[in-house]
Formats: structure tokens, sequence, C-alpha cells
């Protein structure tokens, strides 16, 4: 970059295996987990047949998973180690208080289904962890937040550097946490594959 040219309000992702060595003996047990959920939990199949077509989500039922199951809380141990490395880049002032997991809630997207362009408000760092990821599943998708400011900006070029594309897609790996700042717009396209990609999204607050 030129030298006489600077950086300014980056905004900034956090990508890491959850665990050292692998997660494979908790994905184990929470993909187990998540696809009982998926049978037994018929106030969230009410819902997502509602707001979420062709897929199951705990959102609009049991979305605090961490309280009510040790394997999530499991979770949420090793997730809080992240977010607290995360936050640090962040440069965030947190007045000596903890940001704590006040939501946690299971998806799972069969062929075709979308998550469409979302934040999430009232919470200040969000994310996902990947519990299984089919060939070819589709990634987490994140939209420039200046986006809507561009006005009669030229499009970039194709050979732009990523941190000036208007969109970048974080792949979807199994084991893998990806975390970003609540207000940044993302989405999840059609799921191409024909086995299920489960996750499970969640939210810490400062507040």
């Amino acid at each position: 970059m030129n030298s006489r040219v600077r950086s300014l309000f980056p905004t900034l992702l956090y990508v890491a295996p959850l665990q050292r060595g692998g997660s494979s003996d908790l994905n184990r047990r929470l993909l187990a987990e998540c696809s009982q959920l998926q049978i037994d939990d018929v106030a969230g199949q009410r819902w997502s047949a509602r707001n979420y077509p062709g897929g199951y989500t705990s959102y609009g039922s049991l979305c605090r998973m961490q309280q009510l199951s040790p394997t999530f809380a499991k979770l949420e141990r090793a997730l809080t180690a992240h977010v607290r490395t995360y936050a640090k880049s962040l440069a965030l002032d947190l007045e000596g208080r903890e940001l704590s997991m006040t939501d946690c809630w299971v998806n799972v997207m069969p062929q075709g289904v979308v998550h469409s362009l979302h934040l999430h408000p009232l919470s200040t760092i969000s994310g996902t962890y990947y519990v299984r990821t089919p060939s070819g599943a589709s990634g987490l998708k994140f939209e420039d937040p200046r986006l809507d400011r561009y006005m009669a900006a030229p499009p970039r070029r194709a050979d732009a550097p990523e941190s000036l594309r208007p969109w970048h897609t974080v792949a979807a790996k199994v084991g893998q946490v990806v975390l970003f700042e609540s207000w940044l717009r993302h989405e999840v396209p059609p799921n191409p594959s024909k086995t299920p990609r489960i996750s499970i999204s969640f939210n810490f607050s400062w507040f």
C-alpha cells in the first residue's frame, strides 16, 4: 500500500479452531444433541416452518442451550476464551466487566435452505461454531458495512485485496469458530449439499 494511504475503520473477523488438537469428542456429543433436538423440539419445528423454510433452528424456542445442556455449557466455556482474545484485538474497554453468553441456538440447513442477510441486535460479539459441514457446504458471507454509502463508487477490480472487497465469505469447517461484531450483516447462501449443514450460533453481551 502507498505510504501516503491510511487504513481506517477496519472490520475485524476472528477465525480459529475451537480447541487445540481438535474437538472431535465434544463435536460428536454436540452433533448427537443437535440431531435429537431437531426431532424433539416441536415448538422449534413450528417456528422454523414459519420463519426458516425447509430448515430447523431452535432460535425461536430453545435459544439458551448453554443453560439447558452440560455439553453446550462446555462449548460456552471453550468459546469464552476465544471471545476474550477477540475483544482484546478490538481494543474494547469493558470497564472490568465480562462479556457473557446470552444466547446459543442450533441451526440445521438441509439442501437448498438459505439464511438471509441479517445482524444480531442488542449483542456485542456474535459467532458460529460448525458441527457438521458436508463437502461444498455454504460458508458465512459478510457484507461491507459501508455498502449502502458507496453512492457513485465504481466496482472493485477482480484482483482487489480481500480488505477492499464488498463481500467476504469464510468457509464452513467442522470444529471451527467464527466471531464478528454483532452489528456486521451476514448471510448463508443456499446449502448445495444433500447432507444437512449443522451449526451453533451464539451471542455474547456486555450489559
